[in-house]
């Protein structure tokens, strides 16, 4: 049966059987060959199911649609992050919340005490910024439950810092959490609504939503840094050089080049980590191939190590071996993923995807 995707056969060797993947329970950890596989395969690798009793069900609930909605507005259907994108972080971890209490309804009043624990972060990861997202207003048949948050200790009624955004409220806690700190323990807050409406109106008691804690994170491990800014690069005349070389400049008239990016899409499903994989659902990091011409100009990006190397194996030593063509500007990929305790992570890996290619 033909393959769907190019080179199945080198993607087979790097990572699973696509039959396994089919017709066996999701990949454990270490499960995968000891090999060099893609760059953020093994990333992910890491974050991938731990043990046999990891299982997580179809994300769904107002939260994943939250994080959804976050991810579109960050990135494309190919995961590129987008350059109109105002995160602000490489890394948001969205934590769902412990409740605690009983019977939350008394009358026309609900209120459930939360808990959000925090135990355990990365220590890679430096707390940026930290809110509580909750819908302050849901519709009823007869009316509406208007909601509010209280922190716990100290006793402070939380206000958004700014309009709703498609219903949803976002309330700064950073001030409540120890700062630079991996472990800052947990986050006490009670969610208060009441029914309000026309008189005589009765509404069966409709529990809202629990709020959800999203933690702005920058993680500092490799590949995952904001990239230095690329050097300014000099317009370098090529020309000048080759009207030093005797007969050079007759390979200007060969064959354009057919150094270019070429696609290499690998699947989630695959590889059997849609379960736990959301978005995006396929990696396509692309690679360089192809003969990089005898005429390295301007626009191929070339160092002018290539251009000598290239006159050597032309005018001087045959075996000495011409610049190969390989990437040379890469981009991120941003990945939404459900965590093994059930939360929803957001994450920018740096430099996997190939946006251009070169001959060195």
């Amino acid at each position: 049966m033909a393959m769907p995707y190019p080179f199945a056969s080198l993607l087979l060797f790097l990572v699973v059987p696509l039959s396994q993947a089919a017709n066996q329970s999701p990949l454990a950890l270490g499960s995968l060959p000891a090999v060099p596989t893609l760059p953020l395969l093994q990333a992910l690798q890491t974050r991938a199911p731990g043990s046999p009793g990891w299982q997580v069900g179809p994300a769904s609930g107002q939260p994943l649609r939250y994080m959804l909605n976050l991810y579109r507005r960050a990135a494309d259907r190919e995961g590129r992050p987008r350059r109109s994108r105002s995160l602000g972080t490489n890394t948001i971890r969205l934590v769902q919340a412990s409740s605690h209490g009983g019977q939350p309804w008394a009358g026309r009043w609900y209120l459930q005490a939360l808990t959000y624990r925090l135990e355990g972060q990365p220590e890679a990861e430096h707390l940026l910024r930290a809110t509580v997202v909750y819908l302050p207003s849901l519709s009823l048949a007869h009316g509406r439950l208007l909601c509010a948050l209280e922190l716990v200790a100290p006793r402070v009624l939380l206000s958004p810092a700014a309009r709703p955004r498609h219903g949803w409220a976002e309330v700064d806690v950073t001030p409540y959490l120890a700062l630079g700190n991996s472990s800052v323990g947990s986050l006490a807050l009670r969610h208060v609504c009441v029914r309000a409406g026309r008189a005589g109106g009765h509404d069966a008691p409709v529990a809202p939503s629990h709020p959800f804690l999203l933690l702005y994170l920058n993680d500092t491990q490799a590949g995952l840094a904001p990239p230095a800014a690329e050097p300014h690069r000099h317009r370098r005349d090529t020309g000048t050089l080759a009207h030093d070389l005797p007969n050079y400049l007759r390979e200007q008239g060969g064959e354009k080049s057919d150094c270019s990016l070429r696609p290499f899409p690998v699947s989630f499903a695959q590889l059997g980590w849609d379960h736990w994989i959301i978005a995006p659902h396929r990696y396509n990091p692309r690679y360089c191939k192809g003969t990089c011409p005898h005429l390295l100009r301007y626009d191929h990006h070339a160092p002018n190590h290539a251009v000598v190397q290239n006159f050597v194996h032309q005018l001087v030593d045959a075996s000495v071996p011409r610049p190969s063509c390989v990437p040379y500007r890469y981009s991120p990929i941003s990945v939404l993923m459900i965590e093994r305790n059930g939360g929803i992570l957001y994450k920018e890996y740096e430099n996997m995807i190939a946006e251009s290619c070169t001959c060195r």
